[in-house]
């Protein structure tokens, strides 16, 4: 049967005189080892009875209850059993008790000696709600701690007879430890007080030590956590990797008090880096700010962007785990007696690298606190790049579908107007023609000839609609062969001739002789055709357009076509390249067209291995439109060719022979 009273109240009930005391479990383990190292140092035969909570406890002590042991026959060790602790003899007998006995609640040692006694009786307090799971060494227990005989031969008296309840085959050891008890006296001035109170005050400086530490360790993560959380705000207010980089740098080197801190963005394969923030402890050190740090022989940073592990370097000039000497002119130069280089890492990515650098005369070793620190900001820095670059991502896919959403209103505006503008005519021609048989054959065939000229003019709108559509997919098949320019310059003026219904600018052709281009003749002489309706379009009849070629290297032939009109604004340069762009709001442009012309040309010439860029000054200022193909290769020399995708045949023309002007 579990005893549930409890020692400390049999205790106070036969001394009312005693007031119980409030002990951290810290105190009782230094009075407890102090007690026992009295008994080891003064020896004189004592019983000594210790009572342990749990069998783990116990553990702890077993061996220096062994040396005890050797000094007396009278030790008696309790403890709630857990694994192998049973009634036995070992150098010292053993005494289990259930783990609902109210001594698993207690701590208490009891040692009374021929010339010297002393006791300690305790019982662990409650913990609070707001308590459980707190440090070991915060518990608390109330109880008694005395020199007092009389007080320690009444806490021995309890504790024996518990002895006898729990192993009664040890009354006869019993009953001599209880008369070695009565029988002696004390003489206090024969007392030794010197070992305890040595072991006591060693005890208390070791736990001073200890709780020193543990300031220390508490302090460096007070100011990791304040600068992690400083680097985290800036993260939260700032998407702008340069502004928390600045802040990132500066917190940094103020928290390790460091001679140098920089940050720079790298790439594993990158070769160099430019140091673009930095922050120095005074300005006596030298500044690395704006220099570009050369990595490619740098086997450190090599290293690292092959193991992603952190590097730190106590001597820079006796160090030889590293290979150092390439670099060994750039260390005594930027003074870097001692390197520290953590890497930026996000999922397996290097981003860039944070390094301290400490430039005094004697080396400094960077502890394990200082580089987990330095890789806790490390780690928010990729975090905050990463963010940057979404961010970034985000905005251009926004621009994306803003562009997306402009082309949609652009093509439901244009092709509405486009189509509904001649089907209107076709339809009003045809009822016309339907309704008013009597109508003259002069008006008859001039409704005829507006509804050819409106559905010629809805079929060229799909049939662009239909081109871009395949070469943008990929959809189209090129046939690269050797071209004379001024023949195909000729087949687009014929073209436009019979084309246009209205009159035409001034058109001069100042194409001459030229090195044979390497092209698809169909789609050369579709780009040089709407390139030049395009220029006729927006130019007065008493306008010019030019068209010129000469070479552009050696191996690109650019073809000009000059205009006189209308201009283009500087800011829309690159936006006429667009999908139905128009240079007015499409309902209200003056000249028609869908505004695929130029989308057409540019998918074309890409496709051919070459470019097409436009130039104006401005409104009123004429254009010019300039684009290249790759020249026929030399004999002897090798011809890179285009990358492109085979697709479908385009739509042939009949060639015809060059003639003489």
């Amino acid at each position: 049967m579990p005893i549930s009273s409890s020692v400390l109240e049999e205790l106070l009930e036969r001394s009312p005189h005693l007031r119980p005391q409030l002990y951290f479990k810290s105190s009782l383990t230094a009075l407890s080892h102090a007690m026992e190292d009295q008994v080891l140092a003064v020896g004189g035969n004592p019983v000594v009875i210790a009572s342990f909570q749990k069998e783990r406890f116990y553990r702890q002590e077993a061996n220096r209850y062994r040396r005890i042991s050797a000094l007396t026959s009278q030790v008696y060790v309790l403890a709630a059993p857990e694994t192998s602790f049973m009634n036995g003899e070992d150098d010292y007998e053993i005494i289990p008790f259930e783990a609902a006995d109210q001594l698993s609640q207690e701590w208490h040692l009891v040692v009374i000696g021929p010339n010297y006694s002393t006791c300690l009786i305790c019982r662990e307090r409650s913990l609070l709600s707001h308590e459980v799971g707190a440090m070991d060494q915060s518990r608390r227990f109330e109880g008694i701690w005395t020199f007092d005989r009389e007080v320690c031969c009444a806490a021995a008296d309890i504790l024996l007879a518990r002895i006898g309840r729990y192993r009664s085959d040890l009354q006869p050891k019993l009953a001599e430890a209880t008369e070695r008890i009565s029988a002696t006296t004390v003489d206090m001035a024969a007392v030794a007080p010197d070992p305890f109170a040595q072991r006591l005050v060693t005890h208390l400086q070791a736990g001073q030590y200890k709780l020193l530490k543990a300031y220390r360790s508490i302090t460096t993560q007070e100011r990791r956590e304040r600068l992690v959380n400083s680097i985290t705000s800036a993260i939260r207010q700032s998407l702008d990797p340069a502004e928390i980089f600045q802040v990132a740098v500066k917190e940094l080197q103020q928290a390790t008090d460091v001679c140098r801190c920089i940050i720079y963005r790298c790439k594993a394969s990158d070769t160099s880096a430019e140091i673009l923030y930095e922050a120095r402890r005074d300005e006596q050190i030298v500044s690395l700010q704006g220099e570009t740090w050369q990595l490619q022989a740098n086997s450190l940073f090599q290293q690292i962007a092959e193991t992603h592990e952190t590097i730190a370097i106590t001597d820079t000039t006796t160090d030889r785990t590293f290979d150092l000497e390439p670099i060994r002119a750039v260390l005594d130069q930027w003074h870097i007696r001692s390197w520290l280089m953590v890497p930026v890492i996000y999922q397996g990515r290097l981003l860039g690298m944070v390094e301290l650098h400490h430039c005094m005369p004697s080396p400094y070793s960077w502890s394990e606190s200082e580089s987990m620190l330095v890789e806790a900001i490390a780690n928010q820095l990729g975090v905050a790049i990463i963010q940057s670059e979404s961010y970034a991502n985000l905005e251009d896919l926004n621009e994306q579908l803003a562009a997306l959403e402009r082309t949609r209103s652009n093509l439901i505006a244009i092709t509405g107007h486009e189509l509904r503008t001649p089907l209107s005519t076709i339809q009003v021609c045809l009822e016309s023609l339907a309704t008013e048989p009597d109508m003259p054959l002069e008006l008859r065939q001039v409704m005829l000839n507006t509804a050819l000229g409106d559905a010629d003019r809805m079929r060229k709108l799909v049939q662009d609609f239909i081109t871009l559509s395949r070469l943008e997919s990929g959809r189209v098949e090129w046939h690269l062969e050797s071209l004379d320019i001024e023949e195909c310059v000729y087949l687009a003026l014929s073209s436009l001739n019979t084309r246009q219904d209205t009159q035409l600018p001034d058109i001069k052709n100042e194409v001459t002789a030229m090195p044979l281009v390497r092209a698809d003749g169909e789609w050369l002489v579709e780009v040089l055709s709407k390139l030049l309706d395009n220029a006729c379009k927006f130019t007065e009849a008493e306008g010019t357009v030019v068209i010129e070629a000469h070479p552009n290297g050696d191996r690109m032939l650019e073809i000009t076509i000059s205009d006189t009109g209308r201009g283009i604004e500087p800011t829309q340069l690159e936006a006429v390249f667009d999908r139905f762009y128009q240079e007015e709001e499409s309902l209200r442009r003056t000249a028609s067209g869908t505004g695929l012309g130029l989308a057409i040309c540019r998918q074309i010439i890409l496709a051919l291995g070459g470019q097409i860029w436009a130039e104006s000054d401005g409104r009123d200022q004429g254009s010019q439109f300039h684009f290249t193909v790759p020249i026929v290769k030399e004999p002897g020399k090798p011809f890179l060719p285009m990358a492109s995708t085979p697709i479908a045949d385009p739509p042939k023309r009949k060639r015809r022979q060059k003639k003489s002007s």
